[in-house]
């Protein structure tokens, strides 16, 4: 437990009126998704007002098992028809056997921090006719707007395509994501800020704050605290899509401030106060919930992303060039969107290390490194290969492309591919992203695939893809 000040600080009066400044908390509404009719139009509205979106890192356009209602690899926050926002109200002090009774009005929204065994605090939360709310976590319950599980990370192995697309719809055994891990606030009107608040209420309207969970009574007085495993965020540098670069990750209290990391995930002594930075989301801001990472495009942003029809474009253009085998000269062709988890015949392979794209072959495995598979049709993470046009020695993989448009900096040709996993994209989108660490367990940081969470490999963590014509 991490409480600070005298011992006189933990006794204020029973109760006080907050101040307005409790730091920007606000809590709880609904959802709403891009591929969903949206039903929260104001009659006078011609569109509805779109606050931004979350798409989560390592699932390539949808979980492996389809998207379903709430519980979806990408989801829109729209403006709701009615604000459902919350904001601190009043404070009180009260001992810690009263705190089930006082938290019995089901219609309040309040937080809960357990000081000791016989004293807590309750801040209670009031209606905020200013803002929408959005909760998220691992939770299936009708609070919870956008479920969220833990992805399947390939960490460091080569989880080519295959791999890659299959990875990330499941559960683990004991999930590390919370059930209501986070809340967004957007207030109802321009430019439409967004901020993001550790923890989430639950089905009575309540967050806990245990004996064991970080807390502490802030300068002015009130209450601040940290959640279990944490909510972290990263701000991008500079501007997302016209010059990528990482920024440095960040925790983020119940009450919105912004801290610097903790020595481990789950420790009870808080970070540093990082005072000149706060929770307001921008484009390509990232959130992770430990288990699972979660990248915000606001509509500008996302301007600049390829759409479904745009990729499709893509994809057909790279067909109608008729790369060929430099082997065996069968012409080689990306399979549709749709497929992504059968390797096609003519589909594309390249060799990591050098980028040279040919058709799959049973050939130039080196015996030290495996042997072939069963029937000679290894898959791309089992032994290396020796390219047949540079003799470089490296993973073997199926090409697939980025089918999740948000996840792209531009609209660029896919001339470029993530090593080791073979996701094909943009020249600046490998870049980009080739450079953020994302978080791994309870204090690892990786840069990895946005399109399957494979641990980059190599020197630049991307490669760019050596196409031979037609000989004809």
């Amino acid at each position: 437990m991490v409480l600070e000040g005298s011992s006189e600080a933990l006794c204020p009066p029973p109760s006080l009126e907050l101040r307005p400044s409790c730091n920007k908390s606000q809590p709880s509404p609904p959802l709403s998704s891009s591929s969903q009719a949206h039903d929260g139009l104001f009659p006078e509205d011609k569109e509805p007002v779109k606050y931004g979106e979350l798409i989560v890192l390592g699932h390539n356009g949808s979980l492996a098992n389809g998207d379903k209602g709430r519980r979806r690899s990408r989801l829109a926050l729209y403006k709701r028809p009615k604000a459902n926002g919350v904001k601190p109200d009043v404070i009180h002090n009260v001992s810690t056997p009263l705190v089930s009774k006082a938290l019995s009005n089901k219609s309040q929204h309040s937080i809960s921090y357990t000081l000791s065994r016989s004293h807590s605090v309750i801040v209670e939360y009031t209606h905020d006719t200013n803002t929408d709310m959005f909760q998220i976590g691992r939770s299936t319950e009708s609070m919870i707007d956008f479920v969220v599980t833990d992805t399947a990370n390939s960490g460091s192995g080569q989880g080519g395509g295959v791999a890659g697309e299959g990875g990330g719809g499941g559960q683990s055994a004991q999930s590390t994501i919370s059930r209501y891990a986070c809340r967004i606030m957007c207030e109802r009107s321009a430019p439409y800020t967004a901020r993001i608040y550790a923890a989430g209420f639950d089905s009575s309207k309540n967050i806990f704050l245990g004996e064991r969970a970080a807390k502490w009574r802030t300068s002015d007085g009130l209450m601040d605290g940290l959640t279990t495993n944490g909510v972290l965020v990263m701000h991008p540098a500079g501007e997302f899509v016209s010059e990528p670069a990482p920024g440095v990750w960040r925790e983020i209290s119940v009450c919105g401030n912004v801290f610097a990391l903790r020595e481990t995930r789950s420790a009870q002594q808080r970070g540093k106060l990082v005072e000149n930075e706060s929770n307001t989301l921008q484009d390509g801001s990232l959130i992770d919930l430990c288990g699972a990472t979660l990248l915000w495009r606001t509509p500008a942003g996302l301007r600049h992303t390829p759409t479904l029809k745009q990729l499709e474009s893509l994809r057909q253009e790279l067909n109608a060039a008729r790369p060929q085998c430099p082997v065996g000269f069968n012409t080689l062709a990306f399979p549709s969107l749709a497929q992504r988890e059968i390797v096609d015949k003519k589909q594309p392979w390249v060799y990591v290390n050098c980028g040279h794209v040919h058709g799959y072959h049973n050939w130039g495995y080196r015996k030290e490194k495996g042997p072939a598979g069963p029937g000679g049709t290894a898959p791309a993470s089992t032994g290396e290969r020796e390219c047949p046009m540079c003799r470089r020695v490296g993973p073997y993989v199926p090409l697939w492309l980025g089918c999740e448009g948000g996840l792209y900096l531009d609209a660029g040709p896919p001339t470029h591919a993530f090593c080791p996993c073979g996701h094909v994209c943009s020249e600046k989108t490998v870049v980009g992203w080739s450079q953020i660490p994302l978080p791994h367990g309870t204090h690892a940081f990786h840069a990895a695939c946005p399109f399957c969470g494979t641990w980059l490999t190599g020197e630049q963590g991307h490669i760019k893809l050596i196409f031979q014509g037609p000989v004809d």
